[in-house]
């Protein structure tokens, strides 16, 4: 009967201690404190916060350069700076690569997920299967490159449901409105006419995709998000403000 009660007080006892230990360690005291210790998240905009985002988005879209990954990353970072852009999502279009790759995507950087990588077209005068000329002149037929953000509004236009893009770099693109520069479907941006013709199907300057893509991708994109449209062009990526540091 002694041993059980002394068993029983020193059960208590070390019941007691052993909560308080871990109150102390929960509130960063102790020899395991490391145990409760919550990773570190670097903050937003940080060099390695672009690291790590890199190393993510690259897991999951092994075909995406890093270097115009990280170009865009740079960009969606100054953008929120300057209040142009709230949305953590980022839409990247790489005009180096030929229109037979698949050189749009969507990567929600708020969870770390890319959400789309698809095919997507250039302008007929800015190229074959590789789009080497860009324009911010009406009427030219050609793509544009830089920084653009997505309006709030789709709507029904004669390439059917489409997005507006509003171009936020003088020069180069800032004439997306008056140009009717859109996100809109195509047939001719079907991997299918790769396989025909060798290459894409080419627009009058829009950002085209796939009929059964664009109103999924543009519900997504739509309304003040960032879209940026790379071509290692010397005088934009020297120029721009979104791409400074």
């Amino acid at each position: 009967m002694i041993m059980e009660k002394l068993y029983n007080m020193l059960r208590k006892l070390a019941c007691f201690v052993m909560g308080i230990i871990l109150t102390l360690c929960l509130s960063g005291w102790g020899p395991f404190d490391w145990f409760f210790t919550k990773p570190i998240v670097p903050p937003k905009g940080s060099e390695t916060w672009v690291e790590n985002e890199i190393e993510t988005i690259h897991s999951q879209a092994k075909n995406i350069n890093v270097e115009v990954l990280k170009l865009g990353l740079v960009a969606y970072i100054n953008a929120k700076h300057q209040g142009v852009s709230e949305k953590d999502l980022l839409t990247i279009i790489d005009y180096s690569k030929p229109s037979i790759q698949r050189r749009l995507w969507v990567i929600d950087l708020k969870n770390g997920k890319v959400l789309f990588n698809t095919w997507v077209s250039h302008g007929k005068n800015s190229g074959t299967i590789h789009a080497t000329s860009f324009s911010n002149k009406p009427g030219s037929l050609k793509s544009s490159i830089g920084v653009f953000k997505t309006m709030s509004d789709p709507y029904m236009g004669a390439n059917g449901y489409s997005l507006r893009l509003v171009g936020l770099e003088n020069g180069f693109n800032d004439k997306a409105l008056q140009r009717y520069i859109v996100f809109h479907g195509a047939w001719y941006a079907h991997p299918d006419v790769i396989r025909k013709h060798g290459y894409l199907g080419r627009s009058w300057g829009c950002p085209a995709v796939r009929l059964d893509t664009v109103r999924p991708l543009i519900n997504t994109i739509k309304d003040n998000s960032l879209v940026v449209v790379y071509y290692p062009d010397r005088k934009w990526i020297n120029h721009s403000t979104f791409l400074a540091g």
